[in-house]
């Protein structure tokens, strides 16, 4: 390719053309989810190269399992990613309104306005919404209030035993440990295929006891967290071949053996190993009636030190003195192996209040989808615990295109189109949710606006069963504040990294993946 003259006008074509092969990957990547948003949104079927099918409603699920090569599609699926990951929800949302945004932008673009000039308007908008959101935010004061329920039968796609699940667990835990940084209420949330629905205060570690011989409960259990192999110090195999290093493996073999006997001198009758288990320590647990569980996953082995107030420990840790080894031990009522669920519990543990869910499921074809739904209603309701909630339902939105059109005014210029950009994409998701339910989008969302605008009421929207305005918040169809604050940031942000690109190339391959490209790109020609 021969560089061009700036300014030309085959330049401005190009950068056009980049412009509009993004946003046209944009919007394949919108019309996959869209359909899915609202509480008539329908669900999608993932199909692989196998045969394998994923049937979900769930944005994030869709957008990780396509099959996308298009690198501004790929910046809006990890955008809506990092949704996910830092609130657990509102993934569809995010995706409806960057989508929109950069269709908008595109239309700006296209009649003549600056790229820079919406940009600014973009930003200029969505920094206004952040604020009106904020300052719209009702709070929750403690988990008995009944619009946890509401939040959880939304974000859980109505399914009731699913909302009753998450905040009865909410409720066991508390606000206290709700608003810890580092706990994620979804991360307590396991699905079985034949179990029934259940919460309890315990930790659910999915594995089994190492073998039959071993008692399958324990009582007043003592618990030992080897975050390690139980196994020997190893002896390299040339070491081996000398009599020195011969003598140090016996060495080591006595040793272990030794360490393992304190084990069972302190009293510990549950071990759990992060990896292996050697065949002389099993010997030797099982003798003394210890109930072992090897390859416990690093996120279980945590969950049950923090609810067993037990210290992770490796094995050169049990070299110390049996008083030493004492400190890092925890301690539970029960300690026992489910044998239909192939799992263990470990049941009021001294340490940190913990709870679990266990989502039940008929069939091994619905454990996943089930899993996702109450995952997303877990995020729901911690999230609203955390930074309080507003009227849902796409309301919201509409009341915030309403407030951000009183500041066109306040912008010179040409910017004022790119805060149009924000008032139209506010408005796209109540558009595509009443359009799911199968309404004149057009018309419902022009007739919520004028009645919010003569009632003055912020949380009024369309019932999608009637297709009539209803008080959001008199329904109960409320949405977290986290959930819209980061949906809205986050898609105003990768709305206008992908408005600035307005030239696409190729970029050369770099060390080993430039060899495999070689022979490839030989018959190409240079850029």
């Amino acid at each position: 390719m021969n560089l061009k003259q700036a300014g030309s006008g085959a330049d401005v074509d190009e950068r056009l053309a980049a412009l509009l092969t993004n946003a046209n990957a944009v919007r394949a990547i919108t019309a996959a989810v869209e359909g899915t948003i609202g509480p008539k949104g329908l669900d999608t079927m993932l199909v692989d190269r196998f045969g394998e099918v994923i049937i979900t409603n769930d944005g994030v699920t869709i957008l990780d399992k396509m099959d996308v090569n298009h690198p501004a599609a790929k910046m809006l699926i990890n955008t809506a990613k990092a949704q996910q990951a830092e609130v657990g929800d509102g993934t569809t949302t995010t995706t409806i309104m960057a989508g929109s945004l950069v269709s908008e932008g595109v239309s700006q673009v296209m009649r003549g306005v600056p790229v820079a000039r919406v940009i600014e308007g973009i930003k200029y908008g969505v920094a206004k919404v952040l604020t009106g959101v904020k300052e719209r935010a009702r709070t929750i004061t403690e988990v008995n209030d009944p619009i946890l329920r509401s939040i959880a039968m939304i974000a859980g796609r109505e399914h009731v035993d699913i909302a009753d699940l998450v905040v009865e667990a909410a409720r066991l835990i508390g606000v206290e440990k709700l608003n810890e940084y580092n706990f994620k209420l979804s991360e307590i949330i396991t699905a079985e295929a034949g179990a029934n629905n259940e919460v309890f205060m315990g930790v659910v570690v999915d594995q089994e006891r190492m073998t039959q011989e071993m008692p399958e409960a324990v009582t007043c259990a003592k618990l030992l967290l080897i975050d390690d192999a139980l196994e020997p110090e190893e002896i390299e195999d040339e070491a081996l071949s000398t009599e020195a290093g011969f003598k140090r493996y016996i060495e080591l073999q006595d040793e272990f053996k030794k360490n393992v006997q304190k084990i069972v001198s302190l009293g510990v009758n549950v071990v759990m190993v992060d990896r292996g288990v050697h065949s002389a320590a099993e010997e030797i647990l099982t003798d003394a009636n210890i109930l072992v569980i090897e390859r416990v996953s690093a996120k279980d082995l945590r969950r049950v030190a923090d609810h067993s107030g037990a210290r992770l420990i490796k094995r050169t840790g049990l070299k110390k003195e049996p008083v030493d080894i004492e400190k890092y031990l925890g301690t539970a009522d029960k300690v026992y192996q489910d044998e239909k669920l192939e799992q263990v519990r470990v049941i009021g543990g001294n340490g940190k209040p913990m709870a679990t869910i266990l989502v039940g499921a008929a069939t091994e074809e619905v454990v996943g989808e089930r899993e996702r739904i109450a995952k997303d209603a877990a995020a729901s309701v911690q999230a609203a615990v955390k930074g309080g909630y507003v009227p849902g339902g796409g309301s919201i939105e509409v009341a915030m295109a309403r407030e951000v059109g009183k500041y066109r005014d306040n912008l010179k210029g040409m910017a004022a189109y790119g805060l149009d950009c924000v008032t139209n994409a506010l408005k796209q998701p109540l558009s595509q949710i009443v359009e799911n339910a199968g309404f004149n989008p057009l018309e419902k969302v022009e007739e919520a606006v004028t009645t919010q605008t003569t009632q003055n009421c912020d949380s009024l929207g369309i019932d999608c069963d009637t297709g009539e305005v209803a008080d959001m918040l008199e329904r109960g169809v409320v949405d977290p504040v986290p959930v819209k604050l980061h949906a809205i940031k986050a898609a105003g942000e990768v709305a206008v990294a992908i408005l600035r690109i307005d030239t696409i190339i190729k970029k050369k391959e770099e060390g080993a993946n430039a060899q495999k490209a070689g022979a490839a790109d030989s018959a190409m020609p240079d850029f």
